[in-house]
């Protein structure tokens, strides 16, 4: 433990603890928003690889927990219908994160911020693209690379993922399944990229397993207590709330 209060020092390791436990409930209690909920949060006073780095082991471990969750049926079929989107997405987050570290810190809190802020606005605004089936495989391809890159850089590739099971009609009681299966292969891509990349080394791995457990706690108490409130109401608040949280990241970017 010691060793890990050289990296980041116990205060900032409580915080990150704290953020990761909400991040963990709210991905719990609607499915979505735990990565880009601990890279807003603890990006407010941690560094940006640090916080890269500290999220990969639980988002690999509640993705895990999602598709199982979710059933191995649900599972294989959202890989067959979803194949070229899910290729894309895994290939990309190994390509994109071998860049990470070249990044400076502070563009690195643009890089993090922007897309926090635009992705979670669109998706409170409602908007939805729409495609029509003979413009479904390049979309595809297409939604891959720029949820793939975005994914190796920040670590998220969630909202543009709802935004492309959106636009294909996908109903909404299959999109969790399809959402396990996408984020849980693309949280191994990550896993397996940042192990290149370094950004996941003998000192980071501690933060990061450190956080597996008030992710997995916080996942089990939004499980339980998800369907006690109104989960459209809670989806928006907390939309707005990282909105706020990407902005500072810009702020902290732009300013210094």
């Amino acid at each position: 433990m010691s060793d890990l209060f050289v990296l980041i020092p116990p205060a900032l390791l409580v915080f990150a603890c704290c953020v990761t436990l909400l991040g963990g409930f709210v991905k719990g209690a609607v499915g979505f928003a735990m990565p880009l909920i601990m890279i807003s949060g603890m990006g407010i006073a941690i560094n940006p690889e640090l916080v890269v780095a500290g999220i990969i082991l639980p988002v690999v471990m509640s993705n895990g927990l999602q598709i199982a969750r979710g059933g191995l049926g649900k599972a294989r079929a959202a890989m067959v219908e979803h194949w070229r989107y899910i290729t894309v997405v895994c290939v990309m987050i190994l390509v994109s994160a071998q860049f990470l570290r070249q990044i400076p810190a502070n563009a690195m809190f643009v890089v993090l911020g922007v897309p926090v802020v635009v992705l979670c606005a669109i998706q409170l605004a409602g908007w939805r693209p729409r495609i029509t089936p003979g413009l479904r495989r390049p979309f595809e391809w297409l939604a891959g690379l720029f949820a793939g890159t975005l994914g190796g850089l920040a670590g998220t590739w969630g909202p543009p993922t709802v935004l492309y099971l959106l636009a294909l009609d996908t109903p909404r009681d299959r999109q969790m399944a399809v959402q396990g299966v996408i984020y849980g292969l693309g949280s191994v891509m990550l896993f397996a990229g940042h192990l290149q990349s370094g950004v996941l080394n003998s000192q980071t791995w501690r933060l990061s397993a450190v956080l597996v457990v008030p992710a997995l706690l916080g996942m089990w108490l939004g499980f339980r207590l998800g369907d006690r409130f109104d989960q459209e109401k809670f989806r928006r608040v907390t939309l707005l709330v990282l909105i706020i949280a990407g902005a500072n990241l810009i702020r902290r970017g732009v300013v210094g």
